[in-house]
């Protein structure tokens, strides 16, 4: 039994050809025998241009712990030492013992290889001053990260191990060291998120999932992750699109190092050892990523939205219900609008991960309220279900044109801002809200999310089903059979 050798989650600019094999064989000549996976984060991070420049001037890799990222960062930092010619690397981690223990272990790799070995001017031992000089100048430092460590130096290559743990303050003093390097190069090494700590990684994984989202690879950014993706609340028994925590499949999908220097059976008992929260984190890749505050709640204020927040109401006759789900399938959530209070009520009736449940709740909130309208974005991902849900349902389903999807929007956006909206502070309503942006629809705006990992769908359900209390709906009068 083998992990997956290929990332769940990878993007990459376009290269032409790689220095990776290069690394690759360096590496095995000093005893260092790269398992599938390793080559492959190498091939792709170090991927060339026609011009011979670096492809991705950022390369991060995101792998459970203990299968093996520090070969593939002393394989980069050899090829940058006696292949590449840099003349600064880097080498920097959360913790100075961490930092201390890659120094000792590519001196042992480099004094192991006679070739390699003749080459070193020194190997530098005074604590805080750990490094590996050449008679040629490359140099190979290695430093605990601070808000001023780096700072005076020139860096060629920056390698940040434990990339979980890095902020702004280490990023600013690291960062403009390689402004006057002409093709320099900055390697993300770590584990998932832990929350507020993982500010940058967060912001990598973030470009990564937008490029995805929107099929434009990011120019400069090479990512690759191995994680599950779990099960959440809402996923019916039968889900197939989440991974079961509980599985050896979830497993070989986040470890490649299953099969080389991980075994089923050692993570079974981690399994029944740790809790669920730490396992699903340390073994299945499952991270806690903080947003930056600039990106959330961008179009709507989250105090103005909580405001509005109203356990009491209810909507009455009449209503109109929606239907609104993500492009790729995977979630879609059905919305009501009524009156309250003189203002309108929204709510997400049903959000869940899928599409198959759709029909028949729908069959279900039809016979019980009997809206005026079923409002479906027919140009939207829901649009595929209209003519099974006008024939289950026996209505006409209301199709907002393009413009009058902008309408929609703004109407929302106005009712908010004039207080004449109420809601249940539901948590998939706001957090669709806190993920959501504006894009272009003629001279108005509708809704996009920002990267793919956010659910919009329960907004767009509510903007919608309060659109459609006053669209215009087709009467359907019924003629009496007199054979």
């Amino acid at each position: 039994m083998y992990g997956w050798q290929a990332p769940p989650i990878q993007i990459a600019p376009a290269a032409a050809s790689t220095a990776g094999q290069e690394a690759i064989d360096l590496a095995a000549r000093a005893g260092l025998q790269l398992d599938p996976w390793q080559q492959h984060v190498l091939r792709v991070g170090m991927g060339e241009r026609p011009d011979g420049r670096w492809a991705a001037f950022e390369v991060a890799f995101n792998v459970p712990r203990q299968n093996g990222k520090g070969g593939i960062i002393e394989a980069r930092e050899l090829w940058g030492l006696f292949i590449g010619g840099e003349e600064l690397i880097l080498h920097s981690a959360h913790e100075f013992k961490t930092a201390k223990n890659a120094f000792r272990r590519i001196e042992r790799l480099i004094r192991q290889t006679p070739d390699l070995h003749k080459r070193v001017k020194t190997y530098r031992q005074t604590v805080g001053e750990e490094g590996i000089e050449l008679h040629t100048g490359q140099l190979l430092r290695f430093i605990a990260r601070s808000k001023g460590s780096g700072r005076g130096f020139t860096g060629w290559c920056n390698i940040m191990d434990e990339d979980m743990i890095l902020g702004d303050p280490e990023m600013d003093a690291l960062m403009p060291t390689m402004a006057a390097v002409p093709d320099p190069q900055v390697w993300y090494a770590g584990s998932a998120g832990i929350g507020a700590p993982s500010v940058q990684l967060g912001r990598l994984r973030r470009r990564a999932l937008a490029a995805i989202e929107t099929g434009t690879p990011d120019p400069s950014l090479a990512y690759m992750e191995w994680s599950a993706d779990p099960h959440v609340d809402e996923c019916p028994a039968d889900c197939t699109a989440h991974d079961d925590p509980e599985s050896d499949d979830a497993v070989l999908k986040s470890n490649p190092g299953v099969g080389y220097r991980l075994t089923l059976e050692k993570i079974a008992r981690e399994r029944a050892t740790l809790s669920a929260a730490g396992y699903a984190r340390e073994r299945l890749g499952v991270g806690d990523y903080p947003s930056d505050e600039a990106d959330t709640w961008q179009v709507i204020g989250e105090d103005a939205w909580r405001a509005l927040a109203a356990p009491e109401s209810t909507p009455s006759d009449p209503v109109a219900f929606a239907i609104e789900m993500t492009p790729e399938r995977s979630h879609a959530a059905i919305c009501v609008a009524g009156e309250w209070r003189g203002g309108t009520h929204v709510e997400v009736v049903e959000h869940r991960p899928g599409t198959g449940w759709i029909l028949d709740r729908a069959a279900e909130l039809h016979e019980r309220w009997k809206p005026r309208c079923w409002v479906v974005d027919g140009g939207g991902p829901a649009g595929s279900l209209i003519p099974d849900l006008q024939e289950r349902l026996g209505v006409e389903v209301v199709q907002p044109k393009t413009r009058e999807v902008a309408q929609a929007c703004g109407q929302f956006f106005d009712a908010v801002a004039e207080q004449a909206l109420s809601h249940l502070d539901q948590a998939p309503l706001a957090a669709a809200l806190a993920g959501a942006q504006k894009r272009p629809l003629g001279d108005a705006w509708a809704w996009a999310r920002r990267i793919v990992s956010v659910d919009i769908s329960p907004l767009g359900g509510a903007t919608f089903a309060r659109w459609g209390l006053s669209a215009e709906v087709e009467e359907t009068e019924e003629v009496p059979e007199v054979w």
